[in-house]
């Protein structure tokens, strides 16, 4: 079994696969991310559906992105010396869907060989195969269909295509599969080789558009390169991981389906891109948002799906083992139909980014934001699921609390720094009222700390955005012993938990990893504080734990020294382009409490905020 960071991520803007370290496409869902994989042996066995090319006894050398893109090369080295590369892509998507391998002899005379096995349905359908008049193989179940266009003969049978074929030194193969509904049969023939000028010029060309200039250029470009990738393209949802049910523990039940879009994820997202110089990418993304909304304000949810569809039903998948025997694997995320406050603060906080940079939005968005205020001042009172999405039942969580000030102080804001109308001394007083009761009630003299919830001394990393959004400064006594408490408290080997699931009721037994974006914060955190020094360690420590690609899972456990859950995250790649253009910063630190408006030239990032 590969370990998660032994994956590399290859895409085309609306679908994505994992590749192995070995050589295998281990997952593919096509023809959208959140599709039913064709290949998922990464959740379960070989039976489940993979895609390898490989010699006999060949191992792995070295492996890389081909610089400024998502074009993936391996190398490896047969048993008798000989070596040859496959070089993995998916072009940016134009037309039908299709992945393209080519197999490049470095030294030598390589035999290898091929054996696609798809399975559709997440590996429980095994496909009629089918030779065309043209030569090509296709494999058919259901609505689906995938076209292999060999350049060798293979055998077929028993849903499995096998080739056996020789590379000699400086000759390329190159194999392509095309997605297509199974009721349509029109794959364009591929120019393999013009295809992957075409991809490179692609992600070298948008990469070029990055504005950071700090020290740490190769972090931040694979993380936008990796965002970019997470990007549905014909809607502008960011999907948080093209992965389901890569475990938060190995063998435990903290599995869930991530291919979907957050609205907590809103706010991250932009700065993160306009930021980096992405206009075009931020203005798609705050339409996404404003469409998903759509609707009463009472039918709010914190996650829908790739064009704003809201039915997420959460069912298990039971004929997958799961990763490394971690199940269940789910399919669907059941947070769709939970209650979450701080989804209200993203919002408003989004929207008022969106109009801080005099973004280009074709939606009417402040009428739709004013009703939402309507809303969550009825509401805000309410106990609810929090960031965390915890299934123990609502609570009053602190985060939460936080984040409803968050939305007010953004509407009160939007009316005296950008000339919108609405009833700003309501809001205000509605701002003013939060604040007091968090700093009163979330604030807990004995754990020396703002905690989980009202009422609790359980620490939980989620406060660590307080100073970031502005709440109260990063130098206010409560949040210097509330970072104190957490780096002594809520850490293992000095990376942050998001929560101590002993002391949380969360709805699940099992334990679970490091939260990788909370060690960010933290970063941020010791940053505003003046500790840039062990800012920047941990920072640095924390891209030691990406892979050799530059990829990061959601999770890391330090133990075992491995990553732990779907892979690779939005949230952690947002969180190092974030935390590296605070670091970045000329004052050398960030500014909070700064109107946007006012910390937004094309010159200098905007402030910091979650």
């Amino acid at each position: 079994m590969q370990r998660i960071e032994d994956y590399g991520l290859i895409g085309d803007g609306e679908s994505a696969a994992l590749v192995s370290r070995n050589g295998s496409i281990d997952w593919l869902a096509w023809p959208r991310f959140d599709s039913e994989a064709c290949f998922a042996a990464l959740l379960g066995e070989e039976q489940h559906g993979f895609w390898r090319i490989a010699a006999d006894g060949a191992r792995p050398i070295s492996r890389r992105y081909c610089e400024g893109s998502l074009v993936l090369e391996h190398d490896f080295e047969c048993l008798d010396g000989a070596s040859y590369r496959v070089i993995d892509f998916m072009e940016p998507r134009q037309d039908d869907p299709r992945l393209i391998r080519q197999v490049v002899g470095l030294k030598g005379r390589s035999r290898l060989s091929l054996l696609l096995r798809p399975r559709f349905d997440y590996g429980a359908v095994k496909p009629w195969l089918q030779r065309t008049p043209s030569g090509e193989v296709r494999a058919v179940a259901g609505p689906h269909s995938v076209i292999l266009r060999p350049p060798c003969p293979v055998d077929i049978g028993e849903g499995d295509v096998r080739a056996a074929f020789e590379v000699d030194e400086g000759e390329t193969i190159n194999f392509v599969l095309h997605y297509e509904p199974s009721h349509i049969y029109t794959p364009e023939p591929c120019d393999p080789e013009a295809a992957l000028q075409r991809t490179l010029a692609y992600w070298r060309g948008w990469v070029a558009k990055s504005r950071y200039q700090g020290a740490w250029g190769e972090a931040v470009n694979r993380s936008l390169i990796t965002i970019k990738a997470l990007i549905y393209a014909p809607t502008g949802g960011i999907i948080a991981a093209p992965t389901t049910s890569l475990p938060e523990q190995i063998g435990g039940a903290r599995n869930w389906d991530y291919r979907f879009c957050w609205l907590r994820d809103a706010s991250f997202s932009m700065l993160s891109l306009m930021n980096a110089g992405y206009r075009k990418e931020a203005e798609a993304w705050c339409e996404w948002v404003l469409r998903a909304m759509a609707g009463e304000p009472d039918e709010i949810q914190p996650v829908y799906g790739l064009a704003g569809e809201r039915r997420l039903e959460e069912r298990e998948v039971g004929w997958l083992p799961g990763y490394e025997g971690s199940t269940p694997v789910r399919i669907g995320n059941g947070a769709a139909r939970q209650f979450q406050i701080d989804a209200f603060g993203w919002i408003m906080d989004t929207m008022h980014q969106a109009r801080a940079f005099d973004l280009e939005l074709r939606e009417d968005d402040w009428a739709l934001q004013t009703a939402l205020l309507a809303h969550l001042e009825q509401v805000w009172r309410r106990p609810d699921e929090g960031i965390w999405e915890v299934r123990g039942g609502p609570r009053h969580f602190v985060h939460s609390k936080v984040m409803a000030w968050v939305a007010f102080d953004r509407a009160v804001r939007a009316v005296e720094d950008l000339g919108q109308q609405g009833p700003v001394d309501r809001w205000r007083t509605l701002r003013d009222e939060i604040h007091r009761e968090v700093c009163a009630k979330g604030y807990n003299e004995t754990a020396g700390a703002f905690v989980q919830s009202y009422g609790d001394e359980a620490l939980d990393a989620s406060v660590l955005l307080i100073p970031l959004v502005g709440f109260l400064p990063a130098d206010d006594p409560r949040m210097v012993s509330t970072v104190a408490a957490i780096q002594a408290r809520l850490t293992r080997d000095g990376l942050v938990l998001r929560y101590d699931p002993q002391r949380t009721d969360d709805g699940l037994e099992s334990d679970e990893g490091v939260f990788l974006a909370c060690s960010f914060w933290l970063a941020d955190n010791l940053l505003l504080q003046g500790r840039r020094e062990e800012a920047e360690a941990l920072f640095d420590r924390l891209l030691g734990l990406r892979n050799d690609l530059g990829l990061l899972a959601e999770e890391y456990e330090p133990k075992a020294g491995r990553q732990l859950g779907n892979f690779p995250q939005a949230f952690s790649h947002f969180a190092i382009i974030d935390t590296a253009f605070n670091l970045a910063r000329r004052k050398g630190a960030a500014r909070p409490n700064q109107p946007r408006d006012q910390a937004s030239s094309p010159d200098e990032p905007a402030d910091q905020k979650a």
